[in-house]
């Protein structure tokens, strides 16, 4: 029998303080990189929104190698899966730097470990801004019918990155009570269809938001941090305002804190994380 490797990996609740709210990632520590289509059966196995693998670079004790794998495929950005690998890794090495560098798909992205209390701390993502255009009005009709809705106020999609489409509706009600059509949405020319709408004037919040992205494997995103780094580009206009508490409204919701940094087209994602399990892989 051959002999088995043995890999260190936990499941991390992301852009929540609570255990089974947010959005979950599985996180894997590898000693070195492993192939494709081994990263993606493991993702497959432990069946979260997203598996992150974290490989530590030989020349920095706090930069990594890291990728995000769908049960489909890998992505080129993700947030949540970010918060959580950052997550671990202050967690395991509590004494260790503030900071963390992560060489990823999209560049080198920066994580901070911002101090609450003693005991506790939030967790600052550095990512790039994702620029939007209005989209043409030849997909009105293929989205109304996708959200089983009878008209939106406006359309855009990403131009970097993953093609996204993003509607935008008159109001968070409206955001909540949208019943998506998971399979219009897999004809629709994108990777996923994000949807938002001003929040309630009495809450604390700015806008809501939900992600529904099935031909990823995942219908709905239960908190996307990419997407807001689309979306600070809209509602900085609509709102004139550069700094935003965002609700993402699936099942599980989740609370983003973000700085839109306009000048230099970054973006800051703050949020909180709880690790739920942990284990080791024996393949």
């Amino acid at each position: 029998m051959a002999k088995k490797s043995m890999f260190r990996y936990c499941l991390v609740d992301a852009f929540t303080d609570s255990a089974f709210k947010g959005n979950p990632a599985a996180v894997c520590l590898l000693e070195e990189e492993r192939d494709e289509a081994w990263m993606l059966a493991v993702a497959r196995e432990l069946n979260a929104p997203v598996t992150c693998y974290l490989t530590r670079m030989p020349h920095g004790s706090n930069e990594f190698r890291l990728r995000w794998f769908t049960t489909v495929r890998e992505v080129k950005l993700c947030g949540h899966g970010t918060l959580a690998a950052s997550h671990f890794v202050f967690e395991q090495d509590p004494a260790n730097s503030d900071t963390i560098r992560f060489s990823t798909m999209s560049g080198i992205l920066t994580s901070k470990r911002i101090p609450q209390n003693a005991s506790n701390f939030l967790i600052e993502l550095d990512f790039p801004s994702i620029p939007m255009a209005e989209c043409e009005e030849e997909y009105t009709p293929s989205i109304l019918k996708s959200l089983n809705v009878t008209s939106v106020n406006q359309i855009y999609k990403t131009t970097t990155f993953e093609a996204f489409l993003i509607v935008v509706v008159g109001s968070s009600e409206e955001v909540v009570e949208v019943v998506p059509d998971f399979d219009e949405i897999r004809k629709l020319p994108c990777q996923g269809l994000i949807l938002t709408g001003v929040a309630p004037t009495a809450s604390r919040f700015d806008f809501f938001t939900r992600l529904f992205a099935p031909v990823t494997g995942v219908d709905e995103d239960h908190v996307c941090g990419s997407a807001h780094c689309a979306l600070v580009n809209y509602w900085s206009t609509q709102l004139g305002k550069h700094d935003f508490v965002a609700y993402q409204a699936s099942q599980r919701s989740g609370v983003l804190n973000i700085h839109h940094d306009q000048k230099n087209k970054r973006v800051l994602l703050r949020g909180d994380a709880v690790t739920i399990m942990e284990g080791s892989l024996l393949v």
